[in-house]
């Protein structure tokens, strides 16, 4: 089979406006962040059909993050919609979620949405996704070779976003359509069908969901979430539906595609897995040497320009949309010391895998510990663990600022 990931074979040339869409660079990345950090710290591109500046340094990213003349709400830079094109309303939901607001809205709903992530909530989810994996590895052995995907990776965040929301057994395979939609279908031929079909009728179920929550309240995130108020506010029926499409999003999508990024990469260090077998209480700093060496996000959602802003002599003008690409900054030799190196005892290791500042990922602490808990038994439980194909047959998804893999076929045992 002809490999999917295979290098250029010249050599790698930046020409504005790059386009993070195509193949090229999405199965190429890190060699084009090496260049982008190096020769064009500020270029021009494109995310989709946004026309974008994507900065790649470390202390730029950061700095970034926090700077007041970028914000995230694009009618505050520019006065125009939210969106540089109509969308309808199930949609245009997403792109008015918290991760779209600056403060003082952005702190209102965080303070709100945080009142359901309390440390208790999570610990009371550790003892269940550890039941889970171990479930989910009983079968997937039985079978000897399956696609860590879709045997394991994917139905843990499934089960969990599941619980979280309440979601009852007989509407999982609604609201796994939608969760697919919102995964799998912003990309390709599925986007129409996406925006006008699975997204309104994901919004109406939530919608139904939310009602049923209100009338007969049950111990889950989205009955607490509905229940949060702070100084007399609570979410409103939008903010919650939007605050679902989040979850689904960031709690879902993240941790499938931190699992199986993984998974790939301490299989392709062998020395690194054999330290972590051999000293399982490292399980926490390779995870987080995971989410810098290959993280799933590589970057954030735009800011947008308050005023003209010069950075390494680019004039980034007043309304631009800016990305931040964060698996560029992790792997800055000015902060990491040996950044191609994957070394699962770096410390420190102030990564970006997770964003900065106030839009730092309110999900970060879920996927950790699912992917800390999966990985463990994986591991444990498989002495042998090994690809059933060479890693040239794997393919990377096609979604700007990610990156993650269709499939992992592998052995267990």
């Amino acid at each position: 089979m002809k490999s999917k990931t295979q290098p250029i074979k010249s050599k790698i040339e930046i020409k504005e406006p790059i386009n993070i869409n195509s193949k090229e660079f999405i199965n190429n990345k890190y060699e084009y962040y090496k260049l982008l950090r190096e020769e064009y710290p500020v270029c021009k591109g494109k995310v989709s059909v946004i026309d974008a500046y994507f900065i790649s340094r470390y202390d730029d990213c950061v700095n970034f993050l926090k700077d007041p003349r970028f914000v995230r709400n694009r009618t505050t830079a520019t006065g125009g919609g939210r969106f540089p094109f109509p969308l309808p309303k199930s949609v245009s939901l997403i792109a008015n979620s918290m991760i779209t607001e600056d403060e003082p809205d952005h702190r209102r709903l965080r303070n709100l949405v945080h009142q359901a992530f309390t440390h208790h909530s999570l610990a009371k989810m550790e003892g269940r996704i550890e039941q889970l994996t171990n479930d989910l590895l009983d079968k997937a052995e039985k079978q000897g070779t399956v696609d860590l995907k879709q045997a394991y990776a994917l139905p843990i965040p499934v089960t969990v976003i599941q619980e979280m929301v309440g979601v009852a057994d007989e509407d999982m395979p609604q609201f796994y359509n939608g969760l697919k939609a919102l995964s799998e279908g912003f990309s390709g031929l599925t986007l129409l069908r996406t925006l006008f079909w699975d997204m309104p009728r994901l919004s109406k179920f939530v919608r139904e969901l939310i009602d049923r929550k209100r009338s007969n309240p049950s111990e889950d995130i989205l009955t607490a979430l509905i229940q949060a108020e702070t100084e007399g506010e609570k979410l409103s029926e939008d903010e919650l539906v939007a605050m679902v499409f989040l979850l689904i999003i960031a709690g879902y999508e993240t941790t499938v595609y931190l699992i199986l990024n993984s998974v790939l990469t301490l299989l392709q260090h062998p020395d690194q897995l054999a330290l972590l077998r051999s000293q399982p209480e490292l399980i926490n700093s390779a995870v987080e040497e995971i989410l810098r060496y290959r993280g799933p996000i590589q970057g954030t959602k735009p800011g947008y320009a308050l005023e003209d802003v010069v950075l390494h002599g680019v004039t980034i003008p007043k309304g631009a949309a800016v990305f931040p690409l964060l698996g560029a900054a992790n792997h800055d030799r000015d902060v990491f010391e040996n950044p191609e190196v994957f070394d699962i005892t770096r410390s420190p290791n102030k990564h970006l895998g997770f964003g900065n500042g106030i839009h730092t990922c309110l999900g970060a602490p879920l996927a950790r510990m699912e992917t800390r808990i999966a990985i463990a038994n994986l591991i444990i439980r498989n002495p042998n663990l090994r690809l059933a194909v060479d890693v040239s047959q794997l393919e990377l998804i096609n979604i700007p600022l990610w990156h993650g893999y269709k499939n992992l076929p592998v052995m267990l045992k």
